[in-house]
C-alpha cells in the first residue's frame, strides 16, 4: 500500500474510533459500587448498578472520581416529586463538563421512590446535573429518563433537605457565577460536602 493511502487509511481509522467514543465517559464503572455523600445533613449513600444504565453509570463514576459534585448544592427541590442538583461550584469546571454531553441509555429501572436519574434537556443532553426521587415518578420512564442508582442509606436525610426555596435558584445564574449567587441569595441551602466512592 502507497505511504500517502496508508496515512490516509489511518487517519479514517482514527477518526473512526474518536467518533465511536463521542457521548461515551471514557471508564467503564463497577458492575455495581456506591458512593457515600457526606452532606449538611448527614450522609447520604448511593448504590448504582450498571446494567440499570451503563452510559449513565460511567459518567456518574467519572464525575465523583473527580472530585465534581464536593460543595455542589441542592439546589431545586419540588416537593413529592425530585430533588435535583449537580452543577459544580466552580463556574469554570462546570463548563467544561456541560460541553461533554453523554447519549441515553434505555430506560430499565423506573423512577421509583429513591432512585437516582440524570436530567436532561432532551435526548442525548445528559451531562452532570442529577435528581433524587422523592416519589414514585413512573411517568418520568416514557420521557427517557433511566435511573441508574438507588439510596441504600439516608433517604430519611432526602426528605429532610432544605426545600424552601422551590425552584427558586436559576440554574443559568448558578451555572455564570456557581456557589457564591447560592452562597448569597439561599443561604439556606444543603450541600454535599464530599462525593466519595465507598
Amino acid at each position: 500500500m502507497p505511504p500517502t493511502l496508508r496515512s490516509l487509511c489511518l487517519a479514517l481509522f482514527l477518526l473512526t474510533v474518536s467518533c465511536s467514543q463521542r457521548g461515551r465517559p471514557a471508564e467503564a464503572a463497577p458492575a455495581v459500587f456506591k458512593v457515600r455523600f457526606d452532606t449538611s445533613k448527614g450522609p447520604i449513600v448511593i448504590e448504582v448498578h450498571r446494567d440499570w444504565a451503563p452510559i449513565g453509570a460511567d459518567r456518574f463514576y467519572e464525575l465523583v472520581k473527580a472530585g465534581f459534585y464536593d460543595d455542589a448544592r441542592f439546589f431545586r427541590i419540588v416537593k413529592g416529586f425530585t430533588v435535583q442538583f449537580g452543577i459544580n461550584k466552580d463556574p469554570q469546571i462546570e463548563a467544561k463538563w456541560r460541553e461533554q454531553a453523554i447519549d441515553d441509555d434505555p430506560v430499565r429501572q423506573g423512577n421509583t421512590r429513591g432512585t437516582v436519574t440524570f436530567a436532561t434537556r432532551g435526548p442525548n443532553t445528559r451531562t452532570t446535573q442529577l435528581f433524587i426521587n422523592l416519589g414514585n415518578n413512573q411517568a418520568l420512564d416514557g420521557q427517557g429518563f433511566a435511573p441508574f442508582g438507588q439510596v441504600v442509606q439516608g433517604m430519611d436525610l432526602v426528605d429532610r433537605l432544605y426545600d424552601g426555596y422551590g425552584e427558586a435558584p436559576q440554574q443559568p445564574r448558578i451555572e455564570l457565577d456557581g456557589n457564591h449567587y447560592l452562597e448569597h441569595d439561599f443561604p439556606q441551602l444543603d450541600f454535599i460536602k464530599t462525593a466519595k466512592l465507598e
